[in-house]
């Protein structure tokens, strides 16, 4: 199975403030329009089932695309954001001075985030998700729209890399990642962020 990993379109909290998992979070007009893009550029490949995070920046990004490639979209709550606990809702600027973000930052295999996850929760519990996808779509090629974290976590684990480097992975909003899964086989990333209009 080729599985394409989708980070929903961009909103605006995208590089201000944490989004998490709280409820309203839209997509805004630059967001609409790469969910756009993607459905235009997916709906030329035999994509043959589509799932989504539960979010609604999520579904946004993944409603056009499964109406391109005429797929209703699955439910995949293993796919959600972190759970940022306290610092949901909170600025980056006004994190910049927490060392609890700090030590999240640099040592995400080990640091909690307090009241919520884990980078190494979070890449397990959507590692089920993403099995629970392969063993329902067979062999063919699949899509998931999910988050930039869980994108570049999964990646991470793929590609033998610690949590800790997360952020030598580059996942913008309205990109795509793909990796090719097989059962007992080592999984193979084949494209990281590659977004409609820019050469793979």
């Amino acid at each position: 199975m080729v599985l394409l990993l989708i980070r929903h379109g961009t909103v605006d909290s995208v590089g201000r403030s944490i989004a998490g998992r709280v409820p309203g979070v839209h997509l805004n007009a630059e967001g609409a329009a790469q969910a756009a893009r993607l459905a235009e550029c997916l709906a030329r490949l035999p994509v043959v089932s589509l799932s989504s995070s539960p979010l609604e920046r999520a579904l946004e990004t993944a409603g056009p695309i499964g109406r391109a490639l005429g797929l209703p979209v699955r439910p995949a709550p293993g796919l959600v954001e972190l759970d940022y606990g306290e610092w949901t809702g909170r600025s980056l600027a006004e994190l910049a001075s927490d060392p609890r973000w700090v030590s999240f930052n640099q040592h995400r295999e080990r640091t909690r985030i307090p009241g919520g996850e884990t980078m190494s929760e979070v890449v397990e519990r959507a590692s089920v998700a993403v099995e629970e996808i392969r063993l329902a779509s067979g062999a063919g090629t699949t899509a998931a729209v999910t988050h930039g974290d869980v994108i570049r976590g999964l990646l991470a684990r793929w590609l033998g890399m610690s949590l800790d480097h997360l952020f030598r992975l580059e996942v913008d909003p309205g990109s795509v990642s793909a990796v090719e899964l097989a059962g007992g086989a080592h999984p193979r990333v084949r494209t990281v962020n590659w977004r409609p209009g820019r050469p793979v």
